[in-house]
């Protein structure tokens, strides 16, 4: 029975793991920009394209479908080519496992980054992640992977709970779960419950920790803890450089043959002048009426 139910369990999580044809991303990232940008400790958002990610984009009401944690070249994980893997992500039938960075050059990513994070709570974060690759992903467990093949329509107060539903570990090792585990680990805050409290002498805010398995991909894009980077700009931009489709060539302001903004000119003195003696004086040759 429990052969039959994994059998089961790895053909549903093949086909949610498929990938939906044509595909296209409004804004893919810039490969080059993106590796000099990315920092152990980054967590890259991912657009997804396959079956599962429209359910949990429809679910989050996000762009966001997977989170992938950026934890450096890890020692004896490598692409045939050499390329290192540096990504640490969950996914379903899979487990947690390691990726490279160019896995997800096609798609529309985004770079969230922790502030402030210390130099050795940034390791731990990343250590706290490593250890875990090879945790596998129960697919005996069929409720957990079957509510993603029924999106039926969920009120906005469920959503969250329908991505935790399930039995326990399987549904603990997604891929927003896992990163907020690592932070967990370091006690750095994501979307933290707030109480306040007011009392005669001051005024505190007490933080607690929501349980991993409700946080979502997209909780990384709107935490006011984690700053969004945007490798087009961050190493600085210039907008006179593009050159557009309708313009093959930079107009010539841009090119600096015309300067839109040319220098003073000199307004006329309202002094009046001295008159010149060459020149008749004023009223010579106007011949007067007869009277």
């Amino acid at each position: 029975m429990g052969l039959m139910l994994d059998t089961i369990g790895k053909l549903i999580a093949g086909y949610l793991q498929k990938e939906v044809p044509g595909y296209e991303p409004f804004t893919p990232s810039d490969p080059e920009r993106l590796r000099e940008i990315v920092q152990p400790g980054d967590v890259i958002l991912v657009e997804g394209n396959n079956r599962v990610s429209g359910i949990i984009k429809y679910l989050t009401q996000s762009t966001w479908s997977h989170a992938a944690l950026y934890v450096g070249p890890i020692d004896g994980a490598n692409e045939p080519d050499g390329e290192p893997h540096v990504l640490i992500e969950a996914n379903i039938g899979e487990g947690v496992a390691t990726s490279p960075l160019s896995k997800y050059f096609p798609y529309h990513t985004r770079i969230c980054r922790p502030v402030g994070l210390s130099y050795e709570d940034r390791t731990t974060v990343c250590r706290y992640a490593i250890n875990r690759i090879g945790f596998g992903y129960d697919t005996k467990n069929i409720v957990d992977l079957m509510r993603y093949l029924i999106p039926l329509p969920v009120p906005q107060r469920w959503r969250r709970r329908m991505i935790a539903f399930g039995s326990g570990d399987p549904t603990k090792i997604i891929c927003s779960a896992l990163i907020a585990q690592a932070f967990e680990a370091v006690r750095y805050p994501i979307l933290p419950k707030i109480t306040r409290t007011r009392s005669r002498q001051a005024r505190r805010e007490i933080l607690h920790i929501r349980d991993s398995s409700l946080y979502m991909p997209r909780d990384f894009d709107i935490s006011p803890y984690f700053e969004v980077v945007k490798p087009t700009i961050e190493l600085g931009f210039d907008y006179t450089s593009l050159h557009w489709a309708d313009r093959q060539k930079p107009l010539a302001e841009v090119a600096g043959a015309f300067d839109p903004f040319p220098g003073s000119v000199p307004a006329p003195s309202l002094v009046p002048q001295t008159p010149d003696p060459a020149s008749p004086p004023a009223g010579a040759g106007v011949i007067a009426p007869a009277a």
